[in-house]
């Protein structure tokens, strides 16, 4: 019996799986950290956020042995631990995967999983079957439908990214971290991903999760940590904490992105009636029939599933992909697009998915950058004027607000969102007719997010048709005018703003598409309001 007064013993916390404690770490006269503190726990997601900048990718490479700190300590297990390579790292137990996938693109998914952990006989042969058998029980065991035989590279970029997860869950994981894992993923994907995570963590696996989409955060992870310039801004357990105190933990002010916090519906815009953009009838290899619009001044959102056609629609459109029937109309007047230098010829413009590999060469600088795409109104008689290359670059930085030392600056030292501004300046001058965008925002942070709608809306403002691709359901229908549902390369039915004003209505509806088929989801959309 207890005696009198006295206080029943609590429970004791289990011991952390990985307590990172006042780690500190310079880059020449840069503090990068400054006294971080990160603690998870075994079975548990750990949200990771911050802006760009915050320390987010430094504490990650400390973890992952990439980087090694100045000072501080680090227990796995209650064991301290100083990784000198990614190698030491992995054996005591830590995966990572990053969103520069490393992945071989010319082998299969299942030996991309097994690579370097391939069953081998007597004589050294790979047992092919064997290694097969392997990698298909474990991606159903993951939940994670995948075509073992399929080459990665001929994946679609989800796809290529859900196999880099499950290669670094293949052998004894007991941290699972995660860098911007659904930044290339529709509403559907989520969920496959989400439902793995949920069966590693059931093993026992803690997982760090770095996102900068917030709604993810309330859904999948337990508690959070919030860098702010190098240092710790709060960590706080998810259930007990909401939307505005996050953000204002990440920017330290009261600045809400709209895709993240939604205060007072946007005011509707004026929209010219005349279309500055027009497809009838348009088939390719991919495409079937496609009607489409864009008007002056209206975004016009493009929604569907991975592999649905919407991208290849820009790709068309742009003349990346060749045209076998249907017509094109500009402003009304009849064209084709052959090339890409014709499609900017006619004021088209593409803002492409992989800002990396398809919309920036990396080490070269911001004024090389954003004139690439305009050579010939910055050099005579093929010498660069270089006086109005600069002026031009100097304009871009200045009018998106990019983050910078100068025009000189290399792409590959700035931030994700100002790397993406450095893409949007690229198109800044002349004003295009029409803005192809590709997933926009992904990869950035909530600040940059904000500025980056902020330069779409104005490109609107300014008279510019806009055709978005996003796997953001919330940003299409805070950006869209209109949003037109993509099945299979057909254009099924073009939603106008109201019809849908949630974003789990409308995930419902893309469930629904994936799951019945194309004449299933007609009838389906019939059923919503005309």
């Amino acid at each position: 019996m207890e005696p009198s007064g006295s206080v029943a013993a609590q429970p004791r916390p289990p011991t952390p799986l990985v307590m990172v404690n006042a780690i500190n770490k310079r880059f020449g006269g840069v503090r990068a950290l400054r006294d971080v503190n990160l603690e998870v726990r075994a079975g548990e997601v750990h949200a990771l956020l911050g802006e760009n900048g915050a320390g987010k990718s430094t504490l990650i490479k400390i973890l992952s042995g990439v980087h090694a700190f100045d000072s501080g300590t680090i227990e796995i297990a209650g064991r301290p631990v100083a990784f000198d390579s990614p190698a030491k790292s992995r054996e005591a137990g830590i995966a990572v995967v990053y969103q520069d996938l490393s992945l071989v693109e010319s082998l299969s998914v299942a030996d991309n999983l097994l690579l370097g952990r391939e069953p081998r006989g007597r004589f050294g042969f790979v047992r092919k079957r064997e290694l097969m058998a392997q990698a298909g029980a474990f991606l159903t065991q993951l939940g994670i439908p995948l075509d073992i035989k399929a080459t990665v590279g001929s994946l679609p970029f989800a796809y290529r990214q859900m196999t880099e997860i499950a290669k670094a869950l293949m052998g004894e994981v007991r941290l699972l971290i995660l860098d911007e894992p659904t930044s290339s993923l529709t509403s559907d994907e989520v969920r496959i991903l989400f439902d793995a995570i949920g069966k590693v963590t059931r093993r026992g696996v803690g997982v760090i999760y770095v996102t900068h989409r917030l709604n993810e955060v309330f859904e999948i992870s337990q508690r959070v940590t919030v860098l702010r310039d190098g240092a710790n801004a709060g960590t706080f357990v998810t259930a007990d904490t909401d939307m505005k105190r996050l953000v204002n933990a990440i920017v330290g002010s009261d600045r809400l992105a709209p895709a993240a916090v939604r205060a007072q519906p946007q005011a509707p815009r004026s929209v010219d009636a005349s279309p500055v953009l027009s497809l009838s009838n348009v088939s390719n290899d991919r495409l079937h029939a496609v009607e489409l619009s864009v008007l002056k001044g209206e975004i016009h959102g493009l929604a569907g599933l991975i592999g649905s056609g919407r991208t290849e629609i820009l790709e068309t459109v742009f003349g990346l992909r060749s045209v076998e029937s249907g017509t094109f109309e500009i402003d009304g007047r009849r064209w084709s697009p052959r090339n890409p230098a014709d499609a900017i010829d006619q004021g088209i413009a593409l803002v492409p998915e992989d800002r990396h590999v398809q919309g920036l060469v990396l080490d070269h600088s911001i004024e090389r950058n954003v004139t690439l795409s305009r050579l010939p109104y910055f050099s005579r008689w093929g010498w660069m004027q270089q006086g109005a290359a600069s002026r031009r670059a100097e304009t871009a930085i200045s009018k998106l607000a990019v983050k910078a030392q100068g025009a000189s600056s290399l792409v590959t030292t700035l931030s994700g969102g100002n790397q993406q501004k450095v893409v949007f300046g690229k198109w800044n001058d002349p004003r295009p007719r029409v803005l192809l965008l590709d997933e926009p925002t992904v990869g950035v942070d909530v600040g940059a997010r904000e500025e980056i709608y902020g330069v779409i809306r104005q490109a609107v403002r300014d008279g510019t048709g806009v055709l978005l691709v996003s796997s953001d359901l919330v940003e299409l229908i805070e950006l869209c005018d209109r949003i037109s549902v993509i099945v299979d390369g057909r254009v099924v039915r073009t939603l106008v703003r109201g019809e849908i004003d949630d974003a789990e209505e409308l995930h419902h509806l893309l469930q629904m598409l994936q799951a019945s088929g194309q004449s299933a989801a007609k009838d389906a959309l019939q059923e919503l309001p005309a």
